[in-house]
């Protein structure tokens, strides 16, 4: 249980939900990307992804 509890408060958890849910509702939103817009999401997932590994390469260093 803890464990659980452990993985609901982790930031890298929320960021990936954030950014998975933000570019959904923006691709939901629009009837036609345009490819600005498919850049932006693109652009922004990326930069979560970079953050996550980031974060797990920092976890891994702490241990």
């Amino acid at each position: 249980m803890n464990e659980l509890k452990r993985k609901l408060m982790s930031r890298k958890f929320w960021a990936g939900i954030v950014g998975f849910a933000g570019a959904v509702l923006t691709a939901i939103g629009c009837p036609e990307l345009s490819g600005e817009q498919c850049a932006a999401i693109i652009a922004g997932c990326s930069a979560l992804a970079a953050y996550i590994i980031g974060e797990g390469i920092a976890d891994m260093g702490n241990k």
